[in-house]
């Protein structure tokens, strides 16, 4: 049953992963090859995108670290409500903190006018400080998580020995964080380096690879081109996605031992609080611009309030794209889990040959942005007969979210005792009553982080449905570049606080489900 089930599911990822990649990069031919290296463009465009994409990684990462050091390794109170707030930027597009931008610094922006700046945050500066808007939070989580598990015995026995901080931060904590946050940096750098929202809304003539490959297919039609370039996007993935599986691998035999001790400091709480609260602020400021934005009538020409933009919005036919965009998340929430969920089991708790292969494949997905996965999906799927449809969307957001949640699976499961299924085999009892009364329950506070995990990410998602949404199927986080094109900011606004509440409230149901689940 096992081996038949695992069959069934390579299957899966072989038409839903290697297939259309390969297609994709077989529709690569010289003439195209050529063709792309010709335009100006491409050289500009590639030497931009490294360069705001690298500029703002260091940004980013520097000012996560510091974030999570105030978080985790001080007194200092109220920790976990700057958590929350600090996360809530994950909970909207990627463009739409480029338009947060637009809203506060552009040439009408609200802090522009206020304090009569002149200069000019459009280009490379934009770029890179609505990067570090849409990173921040994840290089954060990434690099708590990794102060959180870090073992405190060490320190102490230092301590004891009278070996000085300094000495103790390049002899203990360098080595320690040397690797997991060499796995952050690929990690954010991919993550601006594939992004084209950002770019897009705030980038005028400054150019990156992500949107050259969004004019090409999206403007011009032209998928080869757009092949072409996407394979270059594929490269800091696919680097990154090597380092991680290697260093994973080594990561796992680490455990902690003792959590590491935090003395006493009101001076160092009271600037921890500061830097907290101030990080915090900037985060937060695009969401509390689109929430003022939505009720002004016509920015920046009559400022006075009202819901006018509101119901202009909705007739602009937003309800039904938000019912596209709700039906599209809860379908990959409830599918991608079960997928996720049974592919961990088979790889966690079923070893051999074709689980290491089946693990290896789960996880490929880190390794393929949203717009080469979107673009491969049009090669491979146009002709077939879902194409146009909402069931396409759904398949490409559970192949391109999937990695993430298969892989929590995966680490709960393994986890467990790995002799559970030999009990029950000499008991009698079958496999499928150990999963259904022993391990979904067990792993059931995962199962609702991965639903949310799911559901969170489809809803804010612009990149690979872009090449595959129609009028029919369209979501509605695509309606922000559709309004801002047409100069309708509020309306813009007021979709990414639509976005924003229907993310905030189910990943505040699922919280309290947990809490319920845990008590």
């Amino acid at each position: 049953m096992s081996t038949f089930v695992k069959i069934l599911l390579g299957s899966f990822f072989t038409v839903a992963v290697i297939i259309p990649l390969g297609i994709m990069l077989a529709n690569i031919n010289g003439p195209d090859i050529t063709a792309v290296f010709a335009l100006p463009r491409f050289t500009e465009s590639l030497i931009n995108s490294i360069s705001a994409a690298g500029t703002a990684t260091l940004i980013s990462v520097i000012l996560a670290w510091l974030f999570a050091l105030c978080v985790v390794r001080s007194n200092m109170r109220f920790r976990a409500q700057f958590t929350v707030i600090v996360t809530i930027p994950m909970l909207i597009p990627s463009i739409s903190h480029g338009m947060g931008l637009v809203l506060l610094l552009g040439a009408n922006g609200i802090i522009t006018r206020t304090f009569g700046l002149s200069h000019n945050i459009y280009g490379f500066p934009g770029v890179v400080i609505g990067s570090v808007l849409y990173s921040f939070p994840v290089a954060f989580l990434m690099i708590s998580d990794i102060l959180k598990y870090e073992d405190g015995s060490p320190y102490e026995a230092a301590s004891v020995l009278g070996i000085p901080k300094i000495n103790q931060f390049f002899s203990i904590s360098f080595p320690y964080l040397r690797k997991p946050l060499i796995s952050v940096i690929f990690a954010v750098f991919t993550l601006i380096f594939t992004d084209y929202g950002v770019p897009l809304m705030i980038g005028g003539m400054f150019i990156t690879l992500p949107v050259l490959m969004f004019q090409e297919v999206i403007g011009l039609l032209n998928f080869n081109r757009g092949s072409v370039i996407g394979s270059f996007l594929l490269i800091p993935a696919i680097i990154a996605f090597i380092f991680d599986l290697l260093n994973r691998e080594r990561a796992n035999m680490l455990f902690v031992v003792k959590a590491k001790s935090i003395a006493d400091s009101t001076l160092r709480d009271i600037i921890a609080t500061f830097y907290v609260i101030a990080n915090c602020t900037l985060m937060i400021l695009p969401v509390i611009v689109f929430a003022v934005l939505t009720f002004i009538n016509s920015y920046p020409i009559d400022m006075s309030l009202s819901f006018r933009n509101i119901g202009r919005t909705m007739n602009m036919g937003t309800g039904a794209f938000l019912i596209n965009s709700l039906v599209i998340s809860f379908f990959v929430a409830i599918i991608g889990t079960f997928i996720s969920w049974f592919t961990a089991y088979f790889t966690a708790r079923t070893p051999g040959k074709s689980s290491r292969a089946l693990h290896l494949i789960s996880i490929t997905s880190l390794a393929i942005p949203g717009m080469v996965l979107g673009i491969s999906y049009v090669l491979f799927f146009s002709r077939s007969f879902f194409y146009g449809g909402i069931a396409i969307l759904v398949l490409v957001n559970i192949v391109h979210f999937f990695a993430s949640p298969y892989l929590m699976a995966y680490n709960s499961l393994g986890k467990m005792n790995r002799h559970l299924e030999d009990v029950g085999k000499t008991l009698g009892i079958s496999r499928f009553r150990i999963i259904r009364d022993v391990l979904i329950p067990q792993t059931r506070v995962t199962i609702l982080e991965m639903l949310s995990y799911f559901f969170v990410n489809s809803m804010i998602t612009i990149s690979a449905v872009s090449f595959l949404s129609t009028v029919r199927n369209r979501p509605v986080s695509l309606l922000i570049t559709t309004f801002e094109a047409q100069l309708f900011l509020e309306g813009a606004a007021f979709i990414s606080i639509l976005i924003l509440c229907c993310n905030l409230i189910v990943k505040f149901t699922l919280s309290r489900v947990s809490k319920l689940l845990q008590t």
